[in-house]
């Protein structure tokens, strides 16, 4: 696979390069924070960030998304029927997404693109989408990619894997895709073995800087009642407000609701993100919720990563370790430590 050198004031024509055939979204500072944006000038790429607040999960799965209008005027050939409303959807470009995200869209895929249903979308962002990834040379305090068999230099979800040198970036194809993206960029250098030797060198540091902190694999062998009995959802839900936070940042979490928005004679219906936190995400019309206490709701949030996913995929677990949800947590709850409790865990006492 094809392997160039760019250096760092060199960048910016690459990108520039690239916008002319595909639509860029790369990290764009917006205040104190970072957020994954579609690029109009190659300056307003920072490749400097650590982590955007925002998962760039958004940019296959929008947090609001029309999907269907239709007309309700009497007489109306149309009236009732539903019709798709249609989206540019590519060929587009994710410039600098850390592994872990890319990491997420492949574990999301499997309820998104099944032998049963295929979400149309989901799936065409996925296909006409090329993802080109920053290693994490300085990860944060809060990432524990290695604890779920990931890690800052992890390719398996890339199609290109970029490495931060002293003064450039070494790019190295990881798919064809990506060795298609790279050769109409003439703005690199051949990259020589000192290049190769220092990213190897960076990665590894990187790497013994994140000790795996628990295991998972246990976990697929527990008992999924002795889990979900365990005496400690007690003290996990205590702090926990419900506020959703960790559920709509996490690059791993796609529920969703669907609502009709109408105005006189017009409607359009929209797909727009949801959370088991919520009380109202199980609330059936007849009233009855199977979640209505908050325990239910926190249990079933780490449930679902740890076990429930891992049990009905054979993948996982569902979290790449991007640590967003320790680091904007209200309330502090660690789902590092939330893990080695659940590896820990046994059943509660019969009173």
């Amino acid at each position: 696979m094809l392997t160039i050198y760019v250096p760092k004031e060199k960048m910016p024509l690459v990108i520039g390069r690239i916008m002319d055939r595909a639509q860029v979204f790369a990290p764009v500072k917006e205040g104190d924070a970072h957020r994954f944006r579609l690029v109009n000038r190659p300056h307003h790429v920072d490749l400097t960030y650590q982590n955007t607040r925002l998962s760039p999960k958004e940019l296959m799965h929008p947090p609001a998304e029309a999907m269907f209008a239709y007309t309700l005027k009497k007489g109306d050939p149309k009236e009732g029927i539903l019709e798709e409303i249609p989206k540019a959807l590519g060929p587009r470009v994710v410039w600098g997404i850390r592994p872990c995200d890319a990491k997420a869209f492949q574990l999301v895929d499997v309820n998104f693109i099944t032998d049963q249903y295929v979400d149309p979308w989901w799936q065409k962002r996925r296909q006409s989408t090329v993802l080109v990834g920053l290693g994490c040379h300085e990860p944060c305090s809060t990432c524990f990619c290695t604890s779920v068999g990931l890690g800052p230099f992890d390719r398996s979800a890339l199609d290109v894997l970029m490495t931060e040198c002293a003064d450039g970036y070494l790019v190295e194809a990881v798919t064809e895709a990506g060795q298609a993206l790279l050769a109409d960029v003439p703005d690199g250098e051949p990259a020589s073995e000192d290049h190769v030797s220092q990213a190897r060198s960076i990665a590894e540091k990187a790497e013994k800087s994140l000790p795996r902190l628990f295991l998972t694999d246990p976990l697929r062998d527990k008992a999924t009642n002795e889990l979900f009995n365990a005496a400690f959802w007690e003290e996990v839900q205590f702090a926990c407000i419900n506020c959703g936070t960790c559920t709509f940042l996490c690059p791993t979490c796609w529920c969703f609701d669907i609502q009709d928005e109408v105005h006189r004679d017009e409607g359009v219906r929209v797909r727009l993100w949801d959370s088991c936190m919520f009380p109202l995400f199980t609330l059936h019309g007849s009233g009855h919720n199977p979640r209505n206490q908050k325990l239910q709701r926190v249990r079933q949030r780490f449930m679902h990563k740890f076990k429930y996913y891992v049990d009905k995929y054979g993948n996982g677990p569902a979290c790449v370790g991007c640590g967003r949800c320790v680091q904007y947590c209200p309330v502090n709850i660690d789902i590092r430590r939330v893990a080695s409790m659940m590896t820990a865990s046994c059943v509660c006492p019969t009173t």
